[in-house]
């Protein structure tokens, strides 16, 4: 996939794939076994988010399981069980590609929804951490189990990126541990946004993400961008990539059509430009 990447004809092999109203839907479509990953889905998504890049058509995505479950992480028997008989140089080209889906989620413009029921375990639970925003039903159960199979809670960026979103004491108990963190756990430490009904799950999360789709697109991206890039840099530096930001933001069309919108006492409507 690259900068011809056209969502509407876009056929993936590995996962299912909608889109309408600029939202892009991925649904983990395996639900027989709770929707694992395999070698030839990491890097199908992998490639995915690297070509939404250029996919300016697409505003927002939405990832979703399917069957009342989001992901149950590696498949056991197509995954785990090829690990355990490859030579270093195999494990490590496998543990930089699942690496490399993180990458590109955090990459990509367009601000991502995790729609999250039932299980959410390994790297279905990596998933949900690498986007923007985690909508959940009251049976989602997200669990960061790799020391349950004897491997470091230190998988695809999670000693980075969990604990700026739960805090470092929460993140450790459930990397070192492995236990699932409850719905509940999850809206009260900020890991979901908010809880939805089972039912209502998907609509929520297109509706959130349509939402989004229609602010100002470059504006997200910005945002988007700052957010990841401002942890490791002083605070005196953030302000002035921020200044910068900000000021790019100002030179863009939106930014002038909100005010004309405002002085009009209208709604603007953004174009991302």
């Amino acid at each position: 996939m690259t900068s011809t990447f056209d969502p509407k004809t876009f056929a993936p092999d590995h996962f299912g794939w909608a889109f309408a109203d600029r939202v892009a839907t991925i649904t983990l479509d395996r639900p027989e076994k709770k929707n694992p990953l395999t070698f030839a889905s990491y890097a199908e998504l992998r490639d995915l988010f690297r070509a939404l890049v250029y996919a300016r058509h697409v505003k927002a995505v939405v990832i979703i399981g399917a069957g009342g479950n989001f992901c149950s992480g590696g498949d056991v028997h197509e995954i785990i069980a090829p690990l355990t008989k490859m030579a270093m140089p195999e494990l490590i080209d496998f543990t930089r590609m699942t690496g490399d889906l993180v990458k590109a989620m955090r990459a990509c413009p367009q601000p991502i929804v995790a729609a999250i029921d039932g299980i959410c375990a390994g790297a279905g639970a990596i998933m949900a951490m690498a986007s923007d925003l985690r909508l959940a039903t009251a049976e989602a159960k997200t669990a960061f189990l790799f020391t349950r199979v004897g491997l470091a809670g230190a998988d695809m960026g999670a000693c980075a990126i969990l604990p700026r979103i739960i805090g470092q004491g929460r993140a450790a108990e459930l990397l070192y541990t492995g236990r699932s963190m409850s719905s509940e756990e999850g809206v009260a430490w900020g890991f979901h946004n908010r809880l939805v009904a089972g039912d209502a799950l998907l609509d929520e999360a297109q509706t959130l993400a349509r939402t989004l789709a229609d602010g100002p697109n470059f504006a997200h991206a910005m945002t988007k961008r700052q957010l990841e890039q401002e942890w490791s840099v002083s605070i005196e530096t953030a302000i002035e990539m921020e200044a910068q930001a900000q000021a790019i933001c100002m030179a863009t069309k939106d930014f002038t059509r909100a005010y004309e919108a405002f002085a009009a006492k209208r709604k603007p409507v953004f174009e991302g430009n």
